[in-house]
């Protein structure tokens, strides 16, 4: 760490992106601290499923475990806007289902993993600025104390839509603001039989209604959202929407949370400037559609970790902390047209309903069912992989394959580095014998893939390189150099 930093990574943000990129960079090594401006964890859940993307990374670090234990499996991807259920079954993923789990115990275990790990968390740190040079970012943040400020190598935004990092560091947010709202709130219902679980559909709208422990959490169409759409929610407001949408008079009490959100759908300009990085919702932000939010902010943190880490290190190659940017933002403009296709299907009038039409049809072909249902989580993600001959899994996330030792390839990535699986008699670890210091070279065999010679992964678990009989394996070097730098010196790397 540089004698005039006090710490190499700051972190603005305890959610699901924030805690787990901490972890990620503690697992590095990386001195990490993690600014959160609530004293405490916020007594409301916001969301309620970690989809199959999701525990397929969770699972590169042996961290679905605990989700799997408590959750609840529906195999089935979350859609909106078709009357057509997407299945997962066959779909490209270890996890053929979504996960019912609160987001507050998401954060929970991912908070115990950071700080297991040395993450320094302090909560009551609320930042205020920040400025950067070339060397290092400087942050000022309120705190308990009075104001304290942090020198880090690097800052990264994981504080949400509104983002003090993303304004402070100048990144522009370009979309379409909400135009229309809704109403949720986490309530108990004194009818049950009068507003059931689902969707109940009235002369004046519709009202969703889905279960929780001891309570339900109701979602109805604001009518007259305020000037302020920052203006609390009252309970009453929201008894009013629900008996126009029906009606008839509905008795909701007990209120745990009472908020509003629109479609309003944006993207950071540039998911990195400097020394300053976004991720999660200070990245992006975008209908509810398709619960996918906690589920994306966990793949940047994924993406971004070790990226991050080798920069701090500095045995990054000088371009691999800008293919952060080129990857996630991609995605980002995937995610940003997935759940505003979804937001339009769920309010499709008669100048879309021949769209829902084409698409309800698609989904109930099998094939088509299958590849909505990856595209809406995320599973069709696929980076692109310079230096390496065209295959299936290359860009991928690796399939969690059996290895001849009884070793799955999950495993192997735990530590989060990279890894080198030579099934070829160890001709391709001869190879790569100078990255050994940066990837973890294993010599196995994969009874169910014989024509598989060699696979190259990122830490994240992506397929960098992949050998198989009958082709030249010349790229391996390449695609080495290009995830890891250089090979040590003074050690050959052949073929």
């Amino acid at each position: 760490m540089s004698a005039d930093w006090d710490t190499e990574v700051v972190i603005v943000g305890a959610g699901p992106a924030g805690l787990l990129l901490a972890a990620e960079l503690r697992r590095a090594g990386v001195a990490t601290t993690v600014l959160e401006r609530h004293a405490e964890r916020p007594g409301f859940c916001r969301g309620f499923t970690l989809n199959a993307r999701a525990l397929d990374l969770l699972a590169r670090r042996g961290l679905d475990a605990p989700f799997l234990a408590e959750g609840w499996q529906v195999p089935q991807a979350a859609f909106s806007g078709l009357p057509v259920t997407l299945g997962l079954t066959g779909a490209r993923t270890d996890h053929p289902y979504t996960l019912g789990i609160p987001q507050t115990r998401v954060e929970e275990v991912l908070e115990a993993h950071a700080l297991e790990l040395g993450a320094d968390l302090r909560r009551g740190w609320e930042l205020r600025a920040l400025r950067q040079d070339a060397d290092a970012v400087t942050a000022t943040a309120a705190t308990p104390d009075g104001e304290r400020v942090l020198r880090a190598g690097y800052l990264v935004g994981c504080d949400g839509g509104r983002s003090t990092v993303r304004k402070q560091a100048g990144i522009a947010f370009p979309g379409t603001p909400a135009t229309r709202f809704s109403l949720l709130g986490d309530v108990e219902s004194a009818d049950p039989d009068g507003l059931p679980l689902g969707v109940t559909t009235g002369p004046g709208g519709a009202v969703l209604v889905i279960p929780r422990p001891g309570y339900v959490r109701v979602v109805v169409d604001d009518p007259e959202p305020p000037e302020d759409r920052d203006a609390p929610v009252t309970l009453e407001r929201l008894r009013s929407a629900v008996d126009a949408a029906l009606g008839r008079r509905v008795e909701l009490r007990a209120p745990r949370w009472l908020t509003r959100f629109g479609d309003a759908a944006r993207l950071a300009e540039r998911y990195r400037t400097g020394r300053v990085l976004l991720a999660g919702d200070a990245a992006h932000v975008h209908p509810p559609a398709g619960a996918i939010g906690v589920n994306v902010a966990l793949d940047d943190a994924f993406n971004l970790g070790w990226k991050l880490a080798a920069a701090v290190r500095g045995t990054a190659p000088a371009h691999l902390l800008d293919t952060y940017h080129d990857e996630r933002h991609a995605a980002g403009v995937q995610l940003l047209a997935s759940t505003r296709a979804q937001a339009l299907l769920g309010t499709a009038g008669d100048g879309l309903r021949p769209v829902a039409d084409l698409l309800t049809r698609l989904a109930e072909h099998p094939d088509g069912n299958r590849a909505l249902a990856e595209v809406v989580t995320g599973l069709d993600t696929r980076y692109p992989a310079p230096a390496a001959p065209d295959h299936p899994w290359l860009g991928r996330l690796a399939p969690d394959l059996v290895l001849g030792t009884g070793t799955r390839l999950a495993q192997l990535l735990t530590p989060g580095r990279g890894v080198l699986l030579d099934l070829d008699g160890g001709r391709a670890a001869e190879r790569a014998a100078g990255w050994a210091d940066r990837v973890g070279i294993v010599t196995d065999r994969c009874p169910d893939h014989p024509d598989l010679r060699a696979l190259l992964l990122r830490p994240d678990g992506h397929t960098a390189w992949v050998g198989v009989v009958g082709e030249q394996a010349d790229g391996l070097p390449r695609a080495l150099e290009h995830w890891y730098g250089p090979a040590r010196s003074g050690v050959l790397a052949t073929g």
